[in-house]
């Protein structure tokens, strides 16, 4: 049957990880109130010292805070959630999860040849193939898929290999 080889990197990881919350509704109010609740209360507490104690120093110099905090708190917690997607893994899983990936459509499996062994998953438990920016994804669950970067593939048609993988899932899932 179909087969192919690629290498699945630490950017990947991430890249999956960033695309599963970027539908996270609470983390999306979080950085939105970072964004502009936060830089608003700043704002009124610079209106306050100009209106009060006429002192345009401290205002300007809260008003140029809370305009840098607007801007660059969402790269401080992209920056952070990237370092946290990594710190969840030991150095024994990532030595496991990165590297050289073979996947095989067996009749009633999906076949994985990793760095960290041998896996078969049925074709019934699988959600769907999804085609994202430069990735394939075969979802497993809802939040867990297995992410093949297009512009790693070794060896193998992805794109036959996809359609077959989506048929199987179609014809064999419940």
């Amino acid at each position: 049957m179909y087969e192919i080889e690629y290498e699945f990197r630490e950017q990947d990881l991430i890249h999956f990880n960033e695309m599963i919350l970027k539908n996270d509704i609470d983390l999306q109010k979080n950085i939105r109130k970072h964004k502009l609740i936060v830089p608003g209360i700043m704002l009124l507490i610079g209106l306050f010292y100009y209106i009060y104690y006429a002192d345009m120093m401290t205002t300007a110099y809260i008003a140029i805070l809370a305009g840098g905090w607007a801007i660059f708190s969402p790269y401080a917690m992209k920056t952070d959630m990237r370092r946290q997607f990594l710190d969840k893994y030991t150095d024994k899983e990532k030595a496991d999860i990165f590297g050289i990936h073979t996947l095989s459509i067996e009749q009633d499996y999906l076949a994985e040849k990793s760095p960290g062994g041998k896996h078969k998953t049925p074709w019934k438990d699988m959600l769907r193939v999804d085609y994202v920016d430069k990735y394939v994804h075969i979802f497993i669950d809802i939040n867990s898929a297995i992410v093949i970067p297009i512009e790693t593939i070794k060896s193998g048609d992805l794109k036959k290999f996809a359609k077959q993988a989506e048929s199987m899932i179609d014809r064999l899932s419940d």
